[in-house]
Parts: C-alpha cells; sequence; structure tokens
C-alpha cells in the first residue's frame, strides 16, 4: 500500500520531481465539445470550462496558443490536506522568477512552468528536494 504523506518536510524531501515529455497550454473550452480533446484536465470555472491540453491537440482544435508549459510532476504521494508543499515549490521557483501554475490531483500534484525554463525549474526543485 502507498504511503501518503502529510508532513511538509516529507513532502518535500520525497516530491521526486519529473519533467514530463511534451507541452502542454491552458484553454477555454467556449463552445467546443471539449471531451473529445482528451484534455489532461479540465475545471468548471463560473466563466466556463477551463482545459489543460497538449499542444498538438490545442492546436489541431483551433485553439490559440499563448504560453506552452512544461509539466513537471510530484511523484511524492502527498496528503489533500498536507500543508506545506505548495507553498515550498511555488515559492522556489517565485524566487527565481519562474512562474508557476499548480494542479493537485488525487494521487500526485503536478507544475506548469514556462516551456523555456522547464530545465531551470526542474533543477530548482531538485535541489529544494535535497536540502529537505
Amino acid at each position: 500500500m502507498t504511503q501518503v504523506v502529510s508532513d511538509a518536510r516529507e513532502m518535500v524531501a520525497g516530491m521526486t520531481p519529473k519533467l514530463k515529455s511534451g507541452q502542454y497550454v491552458f484553454c477555454a473550452a467556449g463552445d467546443r465539445d471539449w471531451t473529445l480533446l482528451r484534455p489532461l484536465a479540465m475545471f468548471r470555472e463560473a466563466e466556463g470550462v477551463s482545459l489543460i491540453l497538449e499542444r498538438g491537440a490545442a492546436e489541431a482544435a483551433g485553439f490559440a496558443i499563448a504560453a506552452p508549459m512544461a509539466l513537471i510532476t510530484l511523484n511524492v504521494y502527498s496528503a489533500l490536506d498536507g500543508v506545506g508543499l505548495t507553498a515550498a515549490v511555488s515559492g522556489a521557483l517565485a524566487r527565481v522568477g519562474i512562474a508557476c501554475n499548480m494542479v493537485a490531483a488525487l494521487h500526485h500534484d503536478h507544475v506548469f512552468v514556462p516551456i523555456e525554463r522547464a530545465d531551470e525549474a526542474l533543477a530548482i526543485l531538485l535541489a529544494l528536494q535535497a536540502g529537505a
């Protein structure tokens, strides 16, 4: 059975960040039948449905591509009520001026960063983990 971690230091120490291949974009679904687009994630907001799509799928569907992102998955099984992982990650990236969009799922947290700073972001997160 997988151990779920809720202690902030343990979450950071065990996060084992991995850079996924590919590029991702955040899009507003609008009137499109987004279910056929196979989004990585979706969220229903007051303004409509927001999607996270692979860049190729977004381009094929005619979405404008403004800010392609890289995806770094934190491979620690963080508790949904755990406190501190998002703050530690976003804070470390903010200190060097790297924007990030965090998405928490049931098993892992995922960090979207500008594609051109992906390797730098990964190095920062690995250093953060090593220092925990």
